[in-house]
């Protein structure tokens, strides 16, 4: 409305002033009718254009409504409605349990794919080699044992071997000699007379009541103990053997004898030809380990590395979805979500704006005044709210399209204040005088 109230007066104005001027121009004679015509033109009268007065507003330098880019339940809010955040910070986050589980894995993945990697790449330690090479030694060995033929040693202790387990199964079947008798029996007889010896001189001390601290207590019990130790060996020895001892010792017979003949006989060709495969796939094997990792195997591990990291980078953006944070720092202006809410993709939870300075927009000058104005022009600002304030401006930009307003074609233009004034508030109506 101020606008076509300061149009119309400058449009009187306008008037009344042409008017005066011809008035004079005739009255003093500065027009005549018989004055020639150099040009063949008469020149308008001069005029001037009345300054533009429209209607703003105050805006901050930069805001942004924000939300989600993906739905779900909000698990924390981070900050509180005027708060002031940097650039990046998170603002809330949506639950996020089974993203943050695939993140863990997709990590552990590409930990194990780097350490294959790197292992392949790395090829084989001297360790593996030296393995490998100690097994081959084996193998040749074994193959020169078959070759040689029996050896004495080997010969004598089968045979050893072979005589013990017969002297065990006869020992079993003709029972025990007469000499190991006689020291059975002599044996616990001994200890028969040291029982007795003992357990007189406990019956000395037996009155006693700290008899069983006494050495007399001590010696009887161990002399029993060696008394019923020999007493058991010599019912040992005629014990009846079970059948049970018999097949045992016959086994051990038959086991010594069949080592004895594996030892006396010559080696087989097949024994041979397997030692002789035993060398040559010891031989593969160290050559494989000296050769290292072929091309192939490597760029299959880079490639499984690759794609491990892929997965894990998917899996993270996944993560990074369910948070929301501050596109630029500034402060926040208005937050419109709680915690255990379910928010939508698009929906706006809280807006952002950057307060550290002051922009003046309006969207009310027409296609007649805009056509004169451009970037760079100055301006004066004063404030409904604020009366004697009034600031120097300058355009900063003019939107290149118009709009359709009520029937006039009208332009946006963006104004940056010279000088700021702690009063200003968001949305405060501004008005532009603009000097053409």
């Amino acid at each position: 409305m101020k606008k076509w109230l300061v149009t119309a007066l400058a449009l009187i104005i306008l008037g009344v002033g042409s008017f005066l001027v011809f008035s004079n121009r005739g009255a003093l004679g500065l027009v005549s009718a018989e004055a020639p015509d150099v040009a063949g033109v008469i020149e308008p009268p001069a005029s001037s254009q009345a300054p533009i007065v429209v209607d703003a507003r105050v805006l901050p330098v930069r805001d942004a409504e924000l939300s989600m880019a993906i739905g779900g339940i909000v698990d924390e809010v981070l900050v509180e409605e005027g708060s002031v955040v940097e650039g990046g910070q998170p603002i809330l986050r949506l639950e996020r349990s089974l993203e943050q589980a695939a993140v863990a894995e997709a990590q552990a993945r590409l930990r194990s794919a780097e350490a294959r990697l790197a292992e392949v790449e790395a090829g084989s330690r001297a360790e593996e080699i030296r393995s490998a090479e100690a097994a081959r030694d084996a193998a040749q060995a074994s193959l020169d044992r078959l070759l040689e033929g029996p050896r004495q040693a080997d010969l004598d202790a089968a045979q050893a071997a072979v005589a013990s387990a017969e002297a065990s199964l006869r020992k079993l079947l003709e029972g025990p000699d007469e000499t190991e008798v006689i020291a059975a029996k002599a044996e616990m007889a001994n200890a028969e007379a040291a029982v007795q010896q003992a357990q007189a001189a406990y019956d000395e001390v037996s009155w006693r009541n700290d008899v069983a601290r006494l050495p007399e207590s001590l010696a009887l019990e161990q002399a029993t103990n060696t008394y019923e130790a020999a007493q058991a060996r010599y019912e040992q020895l005629f014990r009846q053997v079970s059948d049970a001892d018999l097949d045992r010792a016959r086994a051990q017979v038959r086991q010594a004898q069949a080592e004895l003949e594996r030892v006396k006989a010559e080696a087989r060709a097949s024994d041979i030809a397997a030692a002789e495969a035993e060398i040559r796939r010891a031989d593969a094997q160290l050559a494989l380990l000296k050769a290292g990792a072929r091309s192939e195997q490597i760029e299959a591990a880079r490639a499984e590395a690759a794609a491990a990291a892929a997965q894990l980078q998917q899996a993270q953006v996944a993560l990074d979805r369910k948070e929301l944070r501050a596109p630029f720092a500034g402060t926040i202006a208005a937050l419109e979500v709680t915690v255990g809410e379910e928010v939508t993709v698009g929906r706006s939870v809280a807006r952002l704006a950057d307060l550290s300075g002051w922009q003046i927009e309006t969207d009310d000058l027409t296609e007649l005044e805009v056509v004169g104005l451009a970037e760079g022009d100055s301006v004066a600002l004063s404030f409904d709210a604020i009366p004697g304030l009034e600031l120097p401006g300058t355009i900063l930009r003019i939107r290149p399209i118009g709009e359709d307003k009520r029937g006039d074609i009208t332009y946006t233009v963006i104004i940056s204040p010279n000088a700021t004034d702690a009063r200003l508030r968001w949305n405060m109506t501004a008005v532009v005088d603009i000097q053409s």
